[in-house]
């Protein structure tokens, strides 16, 4: 096996990546497919320098049209036929704790649990199916989004709903689970005693945002839950919500339950506040002179604090602080605000750190380790791949 291909499905993109294998891996190709079912649907894409940059408009009406699409584009780009292996972040894996080689068996296990997931597994599904129509002898993998988390305490999984629900697979899950994995490897390398056997509270912000608490390596809580809508506010999710808000808005604004999942998932958190943008840096641009992204922004911040302080009150204490994703890595005034009162579990940052996205930015004088780190589940997904096939390049 000569390369790698890496797919990451999300609700309107596609996003890819190819990697020659070695030590370490080395990525040559990387891009997306974005706004699909939209208008505007394009294939943009990058060579390892990051120079070469093109962007092509494509006619994809769906996630299968789109992965016909890539897969034609990707079969004519040279060292596509060294690919040996393909590897799918899947974002729902119920009780599987590793990736797997994707079979028959797995695939019909994927379509029974699909409920679980409607705005991920259907799609996921179709593009392991579309590769595995047109290249039937080339191994897939499925890396598991949910598998970082399968190890919670059992206080930590429970939904307080009639055990009858738990017994059929209603629990607390957790999502974002390739990006900490990511994330504490990375930790690992540059020698942080908390990731081995330290307290550790990893913060994904993003378009999507979620928090886990990890104790000696392992996940112990994280601020999802049942499905990917649960715990902080995010761009178009509204986090949290009280269970009585559905049935309140179904007898005074008539909401069905399919417009209620679908406002709570596309229409909400920093989108429903503002009334504006989902975009925190749009928001940022626009809170001097617009109450209502100053707002979104404020209560943003104010959620990521409250979930680091209830996170820290699980592990007993915290040692090392990660922000990541969009968000995490490139704002440092929201970084500033979330920590700004943290000072009593130790955290304290570097202004001038802060303001250059420095790896370190918190403060000599704090007991905390506030780290930025940029996430990447692509090449996370590629080292599962070697990981799972016995290569040599798993670092």
């Amino acid at each position: 096996m000569q390369s790698i291909l890496t797919i990451n499905g999300g609700s309107s993109s596609i996003k890819f990546a190819l990697y020659q294998v070695g030590d370490p891996l080395q990525r040559t190709l990387y891009g997306k497919v974005d706004r699909i079912g939209l208008s505007g649907t394009s294939l943009t894409f990058s060579d390892s320098t990051g120079k070469q940059q093109e962007r092509h408009s494509i006619a994809a009406s769906d996630h299968r049209s789109a992965a016909n699409v890539l897969i034609d584009w990707l079969a004519k780009q040279d060292g596509f036929a060294s690919v040996g292996a393909l590897g799918h972040r899947v974002v729902h894996g119920m009780k599987h704790i590793q990736p797997e080689i994707v079979t028959q068996e797995l695939l019909d296990e994927l379509q029974r649990i699909r409920p679980y997931d409607p705005d991920h597994l259907p799609r996921e599904i179709e593009l392991i199916e579309a590769f595995r129509k047109r290249f039937p002898k080339l191994p897939q993998l499925a890396c598991f989004d949910t598998a970082f988390h399968q190890g919670m305490p059992r206080v930590a999984k429970l939904l307080p709903l009639p055990r009858r629900f738990d017994a059929k697979g209603v629990e607390r899950y957790g999502f974002h689970g390739l990006s900490f994995a990511y994330l504490m490897e990375e930790l690992a390398h540059l020698g942080d005693p908390a990731a081995t056997t330290g307290r550790v509270i990893l913060a994904h912000l993003g378009n999507g945002a979620s928090l886990a608490a990890v104790r000696a390596g392992k996940s112990i809580d994280t601020s999802m839950g049942f499905t990917p809508t649960a715990g902080l506010v995010m761009s178009t999710r509204s986090g949290d919500l009280d269970p009585g808000l559905a049935p309140y808005l179904a007898r005074t604004e008539q909401i069905t339950s399919k417009q209620f999942y679908e406002m709570v998932n596309h229409e909400s958190g920093l989108l429903g506040v503002s009334e504006t943008s989902s975009d925190m840096r749009d928001l940022l641009a626009r809170e001097a002179d617009d109450v209502r992204a100053a707002e979104a922004v404020a209560l943003f911040c104010y959620q990521a604090k409250k979930w680091i302080g209830a996170f820290a009150a699980a592990l007993g204490g915290l040692d090392t602080l990660v922000l990541s994703a969009g968000i995490g890595e490139n704002c440092p005034s929201i970084r500033a605000r979330i920590c700004d009162g943290l000072g009593f579990l130790g955290v304290e940052l570097d202004e001038a750190r802060n303001a250059e996205n420095a790896p370190l930015i918190s403060a000599d004088t704090g007991r905390v380790a506030v780290r930025v780190i940029r996430t990447d589940e692509e090449l996370m997904i590629a080292r599962s791949v070697c990981r799972v096939l016995g290569t040599a390049a798993a670092a």
